[in-house]
């Protein structure tokens, strides 16, 4: 099947409970506009008394032949259901017995047809077994299909109330989780499986904003729209409410496929305006920005985070970041106002100020900073510090084709350089993704040698922070790293760092550590507790980090969603992975304990939850991750 893309066209489906010609119906739907027909595989009113006789006896086939389509068709064209009455979860013996021995035949059917895609529904609390049959169907074969948890998201019931008199009703916001602690007892007992996804039903009402939020961080893959939700506007032509088309565009970023079931309430009208309409949806939105362009194709890719300290980086590592014109801009900005407040404007043909780049790469804080002095009309003497000798190489190629005496290449680990003279203003860029990540206190604390007692550091100071997020998808990444010769469980004490996409985020993110430069303390050691409010009930998979620096006085860089600096691409959040999912009602309290370690060799972090429950210590004494100075 076709995937959604931005502003790609849209994928839909046409779902129909009875297909009499299957070949027809095919190239009907075709017809219409849509990519794929999701159909029963086996005749609605064909129920199977497997262990009966005499109908466990009885001859003739089952079902249709898979030769009425081709297997590309069956591949690519079709997805199955399960049969309605099918109730594996029924208190009554033969009925179970009976609906398991007819769901093992469908799902093996499936497999046998190579269907891309498998729904079934989930419309009660109970489904123990039914999880087990699947389970033991998805460990047991070696097909590829996805399955498609059909959930609705919100409880038909709960919405029957609302138009009944008198009807006896809890807690709005109990009733608006009511289908999502289906859905998340159901993929708990699955095991998280990647391939267990979900198909959420969009019915006429729709739960509130945290809900919504909630569901967005599930691995949905369908969403199927009722034609009976549909309003008509004065044309004639279908549409949506306000609420329903707010929830639609934001699963457009998720490259979600739509379902359309029921039949056309606008009769005067072909199918196709559905379609047409849900395209119009997808065409009207904002064009990407240049984050979401830069970052396309790595959502939610486990990155390990870079070592510049112990490791030298390659060309296309600094060609990546040196296209972040919002960073450079930010800190041309911030050596600007520096040497307007360092230098009178009477001074400005005598006093000439040292600035020093700790880490030059390949220039482009140099480039700034010579900007910033020809923008301030000020002098301006400048050492380019480097310890990586093949881009001191590009440096000095620099020197000498474009900056000349201004600048002096100094190829030499910052924390050992004897210089010549002291600076009046210190330059880098060492920040990673949880600000210190990279060692900038290190580092920065290490050269502070190398300033006067009344010089400047850029940045001035930063501060990481921290929020807990749900994430299925991330979860289901960290557990795929397992590697054969380390710890069993590394891969959950290591830090990812990770273009955040299909995840929800449970509480705003709260200040952990911050380190401030020049440095009286020297002292690199941290430990924080964060206490966080479940606004919703959802499951804990891990904490996602960010960070924001302060350049010089209100000059800033940040990529904590709050304050994000706009159109900076630099840098990915980073994510501090759970061992184990943690679920939390609405209204429990998280509190997480972070501790920054250095031993003088390298560097790490630990991690705990502590409330509501107790975990385990992640990375003790650095065990699975450090930082090497």
């Amino acid at each position: 099947m076709a995937s959604g893309s931005a502003m790609s066209k849209v994928s839909c489906g046409r779902d129909l409970d009875c297909v009499p010609e299957v070949t027809d119906t095919v190239a009907a739907v075709a017809k219409y506009g849509f990519d794929f027909l999701c159909m029963p595989i086996f005749h609605p009113r064909f129920k199977r008394e497997a262990g009966l006789e005499p109908v466990k006896s009885r001859p003739g086939a089952k079902t249709r032949s898979d030769l009425l389509l081709s297997a590309r068709e069956w591949n690519t064209l079709t997805v199955g259901k399960l049969s309605p009455w099918i109730d594996v979860d029924s208190e009554l013996t033969t009925v179970r017995i009976n609906s398991e021995e007819a769901m093992v035949q469908e799902l093996n059917y499936c497999a046998y047809l190579s269907l891309p895609a498998f729904m079934i529904p989930l419309t009660t609390p109970h489904y123990a077994n039914m999880a087990r049959v699947l389970l033991s169907h998805i460990q047991t074969g070696h097909h590829l299909t996805t399955f498609w948890i059909r959930v609705p998201l919100m409880d038909p019931e709960d919405m029957l109330d609302d138009i009944v008199e008198n009807a006896p009703t809890s807690s709005a916001s109990s009733d608006e989780e009511k289908t999502w602690h289906w859905w998340n007892n159901f993929r708990t007992l699955c095991d998280y499986n990647k391939r267990v996804c979900l198909a959420v039903e969009i019915g006429s009402d729709v739960p509130s904003d945290v809900v919504i939020e909630k569901w967005l961080g599930e691995p949905i893959k369908a969403a199927i729209l009722p034609t009976s939700i549909f309003l008509t506007n004065k044309k004639g032509f279908p549409v949506l409410s306000k609420a329903h088309q707010r929830v639609i565009i934001r699963m457009f970023k998720l490259d979600v496929q739509f379902i359309f079931t029921g039949t056309s309430q606008h009769s005067e009208r072909d199918f196709r305006v559905y379609l047409q309409y849900l395209e119009y949806l997808n065409q009207s939105r904002p064009s990407p920005n240049a984050y979401d362009m830069f970052s396309k194709g790595y959502e939610d890719y486990l990155q390990s985070p870079l070592q510049p300290l112990m490791d030298n980086l390659e060309a296309q590592t600094y060609e990546v970041f040196e296209k972040d014109p919002v960073k450079y801009a930010q800190y041309q900005e911030a050596v600007y106002r520096c040497l307007l407040d360092r230098v009178p404007e009477d001074q400005k043909d005598t006093n000439v100020q040292v600035l020093m780049v700790l880490g030059a790469g390949r220039g482009p804080l140099v480039h700034a900073s010579l900007k910033a002095a020809k923008q301030a009309d000020r002098k301006l003497r400048v050492y380019a510090v480097e310890k990586n000798t093949s881009a001191v190489i590009t440096l000095e190629n620099i020197v000498f084709e474009e900056w000349g005496d201004q600048v002096t290449v100094v190829s030499c680990d910052m924390r050992e350089w004897k210089a010549p003279e002291k600076a009046d203003i210190i330059v880098s860029e060492l920040l990673g993704s949880f600000g210190d990540n990279e060692l900038s206190p290190e580092c920065l604390d290490g050269a502070q040698h190398l300033l006067k007692e009344d010089g400047v550091s850029i940045p001035s100071a930063y501060t990481s922070f921290l929020a807990p997020l749900s994430s299925s998808k991330l979860y289901n990444e960290v557990r795929a790293c397992r590697e054969r010769d380390k710890h069993p469980e590394c891969h959950f004490e290591t830090p990812y760092v990770v273009r955040l996409h299909n995840f929800q985020q449970m509480a705003p993110a709260q200040p952990c550590f911050t380190f401030t430069h020049p440095n009286t303390d020297m002292d690199n050691n941290r430990y924080n507790c964060l206490r966080f409010s479940a606004v919703s009930s959802t499951v804990i998979h891990g904490f996602a980090g960010y960070f924001e620096a302060t350049l010089y006085k209100d000059v800033m860089l940040s990529i904590r969603p709050e304050t994000h600096s706009p159109g900076m691409f630099s840098w990915f959040p980073i994510l501090f992975p759970l061992k184990q999912p943690l679920p939390v009602n609405r209204g429990q309290h998280v509190s997480v304990r972070f501790w920054r370690c250095n031993n003088g060799r390298k560097v790490w972090y630990e991690w705990a939850v502590t409330e509501p429950i107790c975990c385990p210590i992640h990375n003790p004494a650095g065990r699975s991750y450090t930082i090497g100075l």
